[in-house]
Formats: structure tokens, sequence, C-alpha cells
């Protein structure tokens, strides 16, 4: 019931917390560097899971967001974005292309830009403005 009522909340605060995520991750090397004096590559598989469970996350919030959105264009900004999140997501554990870390940076904060904007001006005000309702 709160993801129905409150998807871009949750959207806004997932895609907020997978950038900290990424944020902090250099941070995470250099104190493992220092205490064991261990390569970068020796990162906690669960340090790194993190990124799917925040894609999970994201997925099921888009999915309720763009149901209840009155913004046609909404719904394609909010997917582009995520598949964008995703592509570079899956090419950190695969390598597929050499991008930079920050790259992760502009999905993440403009799916937090979406949903806070779709959550204050993009909300139908009845049941008859939504394609899904």
């Amino acid at each position: 019931m709160v993801l129905k009522q409150k998807s871009d909340t949750l959207g806004a605060l997932s895609s907020s917390l997978c950038l900290a995520h990424c944020i902090f991750t250099p941070f995470l090397f250099v104190i493992q560097s220092h205490a064991a004096c261990c390569s970068v590559e020796s990162v906690p598989f669960w340090w790194k899971s993190i990124d799917v469970l925040f894609l999970i996350i994201s997925f099921f919030a888009i999915n309720r967001s763009v149901k209840t959105t009155s913004k046609n264009w909404m719904k394609y900004a909010l997917w582009f974005t995520w598949f964008l999140l995703f592509l570079v997501v899956v090419n950190e554990y695969f390598n597929w292309v050499g991008l930079p870390e920050q790259s992760i940076y502009f999905p993440a904060l403009s799916l937090v830009f979406l949903h806070i904007y779709n959550g204050k001006y993009c909300q139908c005000e009845n049941d008859t403005c939504c394609a899904n309702n």
C-alpha cells in the first residue's frame, strides 16, 4: 500500500541512497587499502550487491510511478533513465565499455529529480487522468 501511494518518494529515496553508495565507494577503497594493503578489486560482495538492490527497488518504484503520473513524457523519462542506470551498473560488473566511475551520477541524480518532479507536479487529481487506473 505504501508503494502505491508514495512510489515517487520511495524512488527518490532509493536513487538518493544509490547515489550516496556510489559517492562513498571510493572512500571504502581508501580505507580498505590503508587497513589491509589490498588491491582495489577486493571490494566486499555485500557492498557490490547493494547496486542490484537499489535497481530492484527503483524498478518497482518507477513501475508504480508511471501508472499514476499525469504526464506521458514522464513515463518515458523515468524508464529511460532507469535503463541508463541499469546499463552503467551492469557495465561495472562485466566491463564491456571503459566508463568513468562518475558516469553513474547522471542517471542516479536524474532519477532523484524525476521522482521529485513527478511527485510534485505530475500526479493525477482524479481517476480519469491516469491511463492505467
